[in-house]
């Protein structure tokens, strides 16, 4: 089912009225800017233009509000959760989750228990998935990605390029503006920031996100670097100057995982961080955007417990839903799950970017029995859902609109005050009736309009 709305139907009279002749000029100011989503297939990188649709997604000022409004709930639910793990564990001593199910978890990370992080924000910037169910119309959240989340240069850069080429949409449209999202990343820097200098910490150009990480520097005046360009020198970082001269930083906005990031704490063979850095962040001399040990909170079986926490820490009920989902690791689930596995979508809770998704409904059975198998002896490892009928979007495809599944990705910035950007990554399943919209699945993605 195609979702449309009265501010849709006025762009399309718009757009059917716009020179079609600049639709190239409209491509060639995306690929002039290598505007990429790198993906690595078969052990082969293949460095592509990432797919995007002219047709904008358009979400009514009224709806956004109340995303705007559960978005920021969520958020601080999770940031909250993330310090009393790390800290007191009250939400375990209260049996709200089970300790086991904390511990258990390959993203938990007990050598931080007790780390305290600058303004108590762990959450900094986070990239919270969600579709909208056709069934009752209400936004649904999908995924909580609270460690390296990526897409926010995208919009923006479709953004530049729509009011470039087709300035007079904008003008009869009253759409909100994101132009501002480096200015809050900026900020949110600067406030978290143990002083000196912002950093974006990137593996490199071969990483799937290289467009994104050298974006977000320029946009917010940090400095763009690589492991080699920084030195831990006693409990304090720097960046190395061309000059010999040293500078101090202060925050770094990581765009690697935890287990990348510093081979002297974690993975050893690791060549893209940095030699000591934990011990800076650890003496309290840098902040680290995302915080090191996010993970639990975005593992897919803490997903669960998500409005039990906004209850518990908030005392509010959750405002915008899960999806419902199942745990195998309670017996009462499990069996629930092995009864209905040909019509549930089942998910390792370790993976991501789409991976590791299985659809009952496609599963043969003989692979639904093997499945079987493996939750029953690995419960923890799994959590199952049902599926969400979410509605199409209109894509261009051939110069006609075609449905396709969407989801968005809203962005969330925590600093002195919770930011809910007012647009996101719109991504589209280039495959009918594909349900993995994921751009790491090959997906493409569209700007998001909010009206204003």
């Amino acid at each position: 089912m195609v979702q449309n709305s009265e501010e849709f139907d006025r762009f399309l009279n718009i757009f059917n009225q716009l020179n079609k002749s600049k639709f190239e000029q409209l491509q060639s100011f995306m690929d002039d800017f290598a505007i990429n989503f790198n993906l690595f297939k078969d052990g082969s990188f293949l460095e592509r233009s990432f797919p995007f649709d002219m047709i904008p997604r358009i979400i009514p000022k009224n709806e956004f509000e109340l995303v705007e409004k559960g978005l920021k709930q969520r958020v601080h639910a999770l940031n909250e959760f993330l310090n009393d793990i790390y800290g007191d564990q009250k939400i375990i001593k209260d049996g709200i989750i089970p300790a086991e199910f904390i511990f258990s978890s390959k993203a938990y990370n007990p050598a931080f228990h007790g780390q305290k992080v600058s303004k108590n924000i762990r959450t900094h910037i986070c990239g919270i998935d969600l579709v909208q169910n056709s069934v009752n119309n209400k936004w649904t959240i999908l995924e909580d990605n609270l460690r390296v989340p990526s897409g926010a240069s995208y919009p923006l850069s479709i953004r530049q390029a729509y009011r470039k080429v087709y300035p007079e949409i904008f003008e009869q449209m009253k759409v909100e503006k994101i132009r501002y999202y480096p200015n809050k990343l900026k900020e949110m820097m600067d406030y978290v920031s143990t002083g000196g200098i912002n950093i974006v910490l990137t593996p490199g150009r071969y990483n799937s996100a290289f467009y994104e990480h050298a974006y977000l520097a320029k946009q917010t005046g940090s400095t763009l670097a690589i492991s080699s360009d920084l030195e831990v020198m006693g409990d304090k970082l720097y960046l190395k100057g061309y000059n010999g001269k040293k500078i101090q930083v202060g925050a770094i906005y990581r765009r690697l995982d935890d287990d990348f990031l510093d081979p002297l704490e974690f993975d050893p063979k690791s060549l893209i961080g940095v030699p000591g850095l934990i011990n800076v962040y650890r003496s309290g001399n840098v902040a680290i955007i995302n915080s090191v040990g996010n993970g639990i909170a975005d593992d897919k079986g803490i997903y669960y417990f998500v409005p039990q926490m906004i209850k518990y820490y908030l005392g509010e009920d959750a405002i915008l839903d899960n999806a419902p989902t199942y745990l195998p690791y309670f017996p009462k689930d499990l069996e629930y799950v092995l009864a209905n596995m040909d019509k549930l979508v089942i998910k390792d809770v370790a993976e991501a970017g789409g991976y590791g998704v299985l659809f009952g409904y496609k599963m043969t059975k003989t692979e639904i029995e093997d499945l079987k198998k493996i939750i029953i002896e690995q419960p923890r490892r799994f959590i199952a859902q049902e599926l969400i009928e979410f509605y199409d979007i209109d894509c261009l495809f051939d110069g006609k609109l075609t449905p396709r599944k969407s989801d968005l990705r809203c962005y969330v910035v925590y600093g002195e005050e919770i930011y809910v950007w007012p647009g996101g990554l719109t991504r589209y399943a280039l495959e009918e009736g594909n349900y993995l919209v994921n751009s790491s699945q090959g997906g493409g993605f569209k700007d998001t309009w909010v009206m204003g």
